[in-house]
């Protein structure tokens, strides 16, 4: 007995020397030192965290007169301690910044402990040391310098590549000891790519297609296929609707319609013509100010008027117009230029180098529309807000050919429109709406590249042509980074929003780059980006986890295999209706109002206005796709929100990933994924196959993919375990059947199908039914 636990003791002794070792190991890499320290990936980031706040851009802010995020400051003479001097170049001992960060004495230590910024590691005081003995030398912001497309890295694993993405991927993984997984299942590649170029499954008939199919070039061919669909420029448009905070009401209290969805069709009809970004983004920044504008192109400007508005009395006017101003300059440098700029509405940006007076430069662009803050009658509402552009019925059938319009009479949109004479733009003390100071004119931030006013107007055109002039460091960069999150889930930059000074460093900087030189250098084309990228090898990966990666990368930054993600709210709602055979292909229009709980509306209302009370649709408008769902901002739609749909109210860029219980009781007891049960089982009923086939024809087309022999016969438990229950009046098949407005066919068994019908909820609640890897 006393051996045993000797050698037990022993065992354990061996098992946890090695993990220790691993441990080390791994540290050891992870803190490894480089050859060659870079201000911006090893120095830039720690003083951004541990510094900035009292030596960084902020004036108000500034301790001792010291400014580290540009070298004139950081190596000029201290003014609080004579004859020193922050950094030296080449030498540390006598730099006072190595000096204070090695300290441990508190009185002099860098940062102080009372500004509770933390010590600087071991690690991180070595690399200021080298950067210092290297000659301490400063580097512009990697994203506010422009791209230049670099030759393409050596790799051992030629043949893994599939084009020029895939040589920078396995480079990195190369570098860090990992491996590309191999290429998934014919079956799961054609389900990841058909849901994310049109957001559905891809049809039985082209499943067939692909899995009969040999030829080499099948799978570019159902790329192209996807492509060209017109469901891509819908599933295009999700994401552009966040950034724009796309929604049909005004918001606040009286929370009334607005008629704004021609907008909605022009982004999915622009998405699909393939328009170029560059011209994209033109026509929705100044499409109003183009010489000879036509309808459309002012349509597009109706972006920026996406915003909330009051329509309550006793409001300040101004107030409110100041704040659609900042409204609008939040999307602009958000979601186009991925920057923090509202943080300089009220003091200079505290990390980037936008200055409070370059905040109300940018605003100024915007300063000079013919919005009002409130339109004065509080007891009518419009569905749209001046400046309006009035569309004709005949002007949709002949020239807006795009616009899904209903009726007969003229519909009105928000839209941009400029003042004749150019309003004063002033800086606001603290943001505040009447406390004007500086008197500025509209530019541009410098840091990111100068506003050329011997070529530019000093207008939203000006400010158009500037942001898609291929020297603009950020646009592309920001708008390639998007596209890569909506696929693989991250984008190359993880914090898509903030390209700034504390945003996330690009885990692959020469791809980013590579991708929006390339990008800019083929006219913009988003369609062509969006091919390159999942023809690569790095997309069509399994999504299968090996242990040697997972252990080094559990966070799958270097993209070894494919990421696991469930898709977005829309989505869901997509899936669920295409596979059952309900879903009405109908492109754009009103936004529709399915199944809700009742009384959402009047709780949260204020018993005035159209939307006061839900009034549910019927017929095709129970069956149309999850981005046309009616979206009032005081109550989104619950079953979206549930699975993380933006609520709209601002400018969004990337959404969260949450799995909740909530998820999970939607998913078995909504309306809609009740009656596409339902109505699935009776059109299976219809077709004279036996139950096996059945069940195996509903997974075929819910899961995408065809079910083994195990996973049939658990469902076929299932079902004949339901039937018998059915059967013996345990359950009530007319009770269970009585779901959803859809007609219900009479002519088949209630309790067969009702058995059946179960058993297709039960796939559709499946995890893999709704994930796309």
């Amino acid at each position: 007995m006393k051996s045993k636990m000797i050698l037990v003791v022993a065992l354990l002794l061996v098992t946890v020397t090695s993990w220790l070792a691993c441990m080390n190991n791994s540290v050891t890499t992870a803190m490894a030192m480089p050859d060659k320290v870079s201000y911006n990936f090893h120095i830039r980031p720690v003083l951004s965290d541990k510094c900035f706040k009292c030596h960084g851009p902020d004036v108000n802010k500034r301790e001792a007169g010291l400014r580290l995020d540009i070298p004139d400051s950081a190596f000029a003479p201290l003014k609080e301690t004579i004859g020193a001097f922050a950094l030296v170049p080449f030498k540390p001992e006598e730099s006072e910044l190595y000096k204070r960060i090695s300290s441990v004495d508190t009185g002099y230590q860098m940062p102080t402990p009372s500004s509770h910024l933390g010590v600087l590691s071991a690690h991180e005081i070595a690399l200021f040391k080298k950067w210092i003995i290297q000659g301490a030398k400063y580097e512009p912001h990697w994203a506010f310098v422009k791209p230049v497309k670099a030759p393409l890295p050596v790799i051992k694993e030629k043949g893994l590549a599939k084009n020029e993405i895939d040589y920078f991927v396995i480079a990195k993984q190369e570098q860090a000891g990992l491996t590309m997984n191999e290429e998934t299942d014919k079956e799961r590649l054609l389900k990841r790519l058909s849901l994310d170029l049109t957001g559905l499954p891809p049809t039985e008939k082209m499943m067939d297609d692909f899995m009969a199919n040999k030829n080499v070039n099948t799978y570019e061919t159902a790329v192209d296929t996807l492509l060209s669909r017109p469901a891509y420029g819908e599933k295009m448009a999700v994401q552009w609707l966040d950034i724009a905070r796309y929604a049909d009401s005004y918001g606040y209290q009286d929370d009334n319609v607005r008629t704004q969805w021609a907008w909605r069709d022009w982004v999915i009809h622009a998405f699909n013509k393939n328009i170029p970004y560059n011209t994209f983004l033109t026509w929705q920044i100044a499409g109003d100010m183009l010489p000879n504008a036509t309808k459309e192109q002012v349509l597009a400007t109706a972006f920026f008027r996406n915003h909330k508005y009051t329509e309550e009395g006793g409001v300040v006017p101004e107030e409110y117009r100041i704040s659609y101003i900042l409204d609008k300059t939040k999307t602009y440098s958000k979601g186009i230029l991925g920057l923090t700029a509202e943080c300089a509405q009220c003091h200079d940006h505290k990390y980037d180098p936008i200055s409070q007076k370059e905040y109300y430069q940018l605003f100024a662009f915007f300063n000079n529309t013919t919005e009002v803050g409130y339109e004065g009658d509080v007891s009518q509402s419009k569905g749209a807000k001046h400046p309006i552009l009035t569309i004709s019925d005949s002007e949709a059938r002949s020239m807006l050919t795009f616009i899904n319009k209903r009726d007969t009479g003229s519909m009105m949109v928000s839209v941009m429109g400029e003042r004749d004479t150019m309003r004063k733009t002033f800086v606001l003390n603290r943001g505040v709406y009447d406390q004007p100071t500086t008197e500025v004119l509209p530019s541009t931030i410098k840091a990111v590249m100068p506003f050329d006013t011997t070529t530019l107007p000093r207008n939203r055109l000006g400010l158009a042509a500037w942001t898609v002039n291929n020297n603009n460091p950020l646009t592309a960069r920001v708008f390639v980074n998007h596209i890569w999150q909506e696929i693989f889930g991250r984008g190359l930059v993880k914090t898509s929003g903030d390209f700034g000074m504390q945003g996330e460093l690009p885990t692959h900087p020469e791809l980013i780059d590579w991708l929006a030189v390339d990008f800019m250098e083929h006219g913009w084309n988003v369609k062509r980006l969006m091919k390159q990228i999942v023809t690569s090898a790095t997309y069509r990966q399994s999504g299968k986890v090996k242990d040697e990666n997972y252990k080094k990368d559990p966070e799958n930054i270097w993209l070894t295999r494919a990421p696991r993600m469930k898709v977005k709210a829309e989505f869901v709602r997509d899936i669920i209706l295409a596979s059952s055979g309900l879903l009405v292909n109908t492109i754009g229009g009103p936004s529709v109002k399915p199944y809700q709980t009742k009384g959402l509306w009047e709780m949260a209302s204020s018993g005035r206005g159209e939307l006061a009370t839900y009034k549910q649709d019927k017929g095709e408008a129970l069956y149309r796709r999850g981005m046309y769902t009616f979206i009032k901002l005081t109550v989104p739609p619950p079953s979206m929100i549930l699975f993380d749909a933006s609520n709209r109210d601002q400018c969004e860029v990337k959404r969260t990933q949450t799995n909740t219980p909530l998820q999970a009781l939607m998913m078995m007891n909504d309306p809609t994924v009740l009656e596409a049960s339902r109505v699935f089982a009776e059109a299976l009923m219809e077709e004279k196959t036996a139950t096996d086939e059945k069940i195996k024809k509903a997974f075929h087309r819910i899961i995408c993919r065809s079910a083994n022999t195990k996973e049939i016969n658990i469902l076929k438990s299932y079902f004949d375990d339901q039937l018998k229950q059915f059967q013996q009046k345990q359950l009530d098949a007319t009770e269970t059947l009585n779901v959803g407005e859809y007609p219900g066919d009479k002519k088949v068994d209630a309790n067969t199908t009702a058995a059946l019908m179960k058993t297709i909820s039960m796939m559709y609640n499946m995890e893999e039914a709704i994930i796309k890897t």
